[in-house]
């Protein structure tokens, strides 16, 4: 079975974990194939949306944890160095989600657990069913968090707030997260695909080099200075300028007409 379906479609490439026995809970085969798809999805200049979701009405479990207690055989147990070693290869996942110069989205039907909500906090926006359970899931089973989620979390909901979530790791609805500012919008189920559709196909529309340059601004604010980031606008400003997008933007706004944006 593949773990990883990839479909596109008039700009919109659709990601699908895909192992719905085990409620899309990551494994080493689902990573490898994430780390190959986002880059190539990034540099393919017909994508202009990625949406990441899950099959079988769930989004992504996080880590297989059966497969934890399955993995302490025998053996020389690996030193801590080589644990990390290990682990931080699969986390890039989240930085190419994170830095991926198109709009990304997670759309969430189910469950969002541990590093499965991390990589749904990765992605620039979130849409959920209203009844889709959301945990960070990490404290119940002893572990400190990965994926990004120690980044993402404080970033939405605050330091307190995210503390909060990450030590008692409380089960929280579509509704309540979106309350909490973890995803963008919440739908009923009966809207999820539609409304699905419609936002992915108003982002893959949309001035993607310029959303590209607002990611970049973004990204570095927390960490330039006033100085810096206003340094970094001028020249993603001076480089939009001369694009098609923003050209044809600034005639079809002289003739009071609505934009066409091709990505260019």
């Amino acid at each position: 079975m593949t773990v990883l379906l990839e479909t596109l479609d008039r700009g919109i490439a659709t990601l699908t974990m895909n192992r719905p026995e085990a409620r899309n809970a990551m494994s080493g085969e689902m990573i490898a194939a994430l780390l190959e798809a986002l880059p190539r999805l990034g540099a393919d200049n017909s994508v202009r949306c990625v949406v990441l979701t899950g099959a079988g009405g769930a989004f992504c479990a996080g880590g297989d944890v059966k497969g934890f207690a399955a993995g302490g055989g025998g053996g020389t147990p690996p030193t801590l160095e080589q644990r990390a070693q290990t682990l931080r290869p699969g986390f890039e996942v989240a930085r190419l989600l994170h830095e991926l110069p198109k709009p990304t989205l997670a759309a969430i039907p189910g469950a969002a657990a541990g590093a499965g909500l991390s990589l749904a906090l990765a992605c620039d926006l979130r849409i959920a069913v209203d009844s889709a359970k959301m945990t960070t899931a990490f404290a119940k089973v002893g572990l400190s968090g990965d994926y990004g989620m120690s980044y993402f979390l404080p970033l939405l909901v605050g330091q307190s707030k995210a503390r909060e979530l990450l030590f008692s790791a409380p089960l929280v609805t579509g509704v309540e997260a979106l309350a909490l500012g973890l995803i963008n919008r919440a739908v009923s189920a009966d809207d999820y695909e539609a409304a699905v559709q419609a936002w992915a196909t108003e982002l893959s529309q949309g001035a993607t080099v310029a959303i590209g340059y607002m990611k970049k601004n973004l990204n570095s604010a927390a960490t330039s200075t006033l100085s810096e980031l206003l340094d970094r606008e001028a020249a993603h400003m001076a480089r939009c300028f001369t694009t098609q997008d923003h050209k044809q933007a600034v005639q079809a706004f002289v003739a009071k007409e609505a934009p066409i944006f091709a990505g260019e």
